[in-house]
């Protein structure tokens, strides 16, 4: 009971100190009480006062920082969606260019390597035969369809039908060389020589093509098989080597596909170009967010 009547009498002398007190701030529904420490003569002294003038100094501080801290975000989308729209007219652009090379007027094919290095995706136009005994096959391919090979780059997804591309020895009698033919796509039942004997052509021909360069192993691709005979990417060290071509590929266009053969054009540009859903997302970010901050801290301080 002793114990009780002292806090009693504690509580009080504490609330009556407080009454006395100028400096008890409200802040956002808080009270700050000052720091009380008791003197050897039983008095309370305030150690730790705080003025109001000061806590809305404070406040206010607070409130700038986070004002302009939270502009960073409708800056950075907006920031981000002009880069989206440059990004789109360089796409745009590669794709022009791509579109113009695989259809320009053909070359004749270049014996120079390094003169070869710069006309990939350049249609050429070689002549002489082929020699069908040393094929090799590409798989799993599908059938190309550059409308769609557009809008699908870089996904997992494929189409159900899968085949292979078959890749043919060509001696170029002008040339005196022989080279690697991609002739086109066959159905995974065609893909043995002799079940497609009629599309097995004999004797000189024309071929015209399109240069593609060696390609790297991309991730989660198969190795080679040069054993099985089972290519999974473009390696023209590899092939020439089994063929004993020159390490030169061209893809044959469709004008180039013999009733019953391969089917030609399989030239597969993988440029994805969905950069306006990118610029649609980031600018709608950056309105919304700039709505919200005009909102919260200018709306507000107009009303």
């Amino acid at each position: 009971m002793a114990s009780l009547k002292s806090l009693m009498a504690l509580s009080r002398r504490v609330l009556q100190t407080l009454k006395k007190q100028t400096h008890v701030v409200y802040i956002q529904r808080t009270f700050i009480l000052p720091r009380l420490f008791k003197r050897a003569d039983g008095r309370f002294i305030n150690c730790g006062r705080l003025s109001s003038s000061t806590a809305a100094s404070a406040e206010k501080g607070e409130d700038s920082f986070l004002k302009w801290f939270l502009l960073l975000i409708p800056a950075t989308t907006f920031g981000l969606g002009t880069w989206q729209v440059k990004r789109r007219q360089w796409k745009m652009g590669l794709i022009d260019d791509l579109k113009r090379l695989t259809t320009a007027e053909p070359v004749p094919l270049p014996l120079d390597p390094h003169e070869l290095n710069d006309l990939e995706y350049r249609r050429v136009r070689v002549r002489g035969h082929y020699d069908h005994s040393r094929e090799l096959y590409v798989l799993p391919r599908s059938p190309v369809d550059p409308e769609k090979e557009a809008r699908e780059a870089g996904r997992l997804s494929s189409s159900g039908e899968t085949g292979a591309n078959v890749i043919t020895p060509f001696h170029c009698t002008d040339l005196g060389i022989t080279i690697l033919v991609n002739r086109g796509y066959v159905p995974r039942q065609k893909i043995r020589p002799e079940t497609r004997m009629k599309g097995q052509v004999e004797g000189e021909t024309e071929v015209v093509g399109i240069v593609r360069l060696t390609e790297i192993r991309k991730p989660f691709v198969p190795n080679n098989d040069v054993v099985r005979n089972c290519w999974h990417y473009r390696d023209l060290e590899a092939m020439s080597h089994v063929t004993g071509a020159e390490p030169v590929f061209i893809d044959a266009d469709f004008r180039s596909t013999i009733p019953g053969g391969p089917v030609g054009g399989q030239t597969r540009v993988t440029l994805r170009n969905e950069h306006m859903q990118y610029v649609v997302t980031w600018y709608g970010l950056c309105a919304a967010t700039s709505y919200m901050w005009y909102a919260k801290f200018i709306k507000k301080m107009l009303i």
